[in-house]
């Protein structure tokens, strides 16, 4: 699987990070989103799929690879 940010939808809300702060974190100066770990590994799969679930500008999705 490979994590997407839709960057200009982010809303800077910070639920993904703090449901899968392994995978995201937030720019210092705005707050949007930054994805750390494009190709997430499988044990981390169920945050990562909360977290595409609860973005509140769906910014984030999941790609099948």
């Amino acid at each position: 699987m490979r994590v997407e940010l839709d960057e200009p939808k982010c809303v800077a809300s910070g639920q993904c990070v703090v449901i899968a702060p392994d995978v995201f974190d937030q720019r210092d100066e705005d707050g949007v989103a930054v994805i750390l770990e494009e190709h997430p590994p499988q044990d981390q799969r169920e945050d990562v799929e909360e977290a595409v679930a609860v973005c509140p500008a769906a910014a984030l999705r999941l790609v099948a690879e």
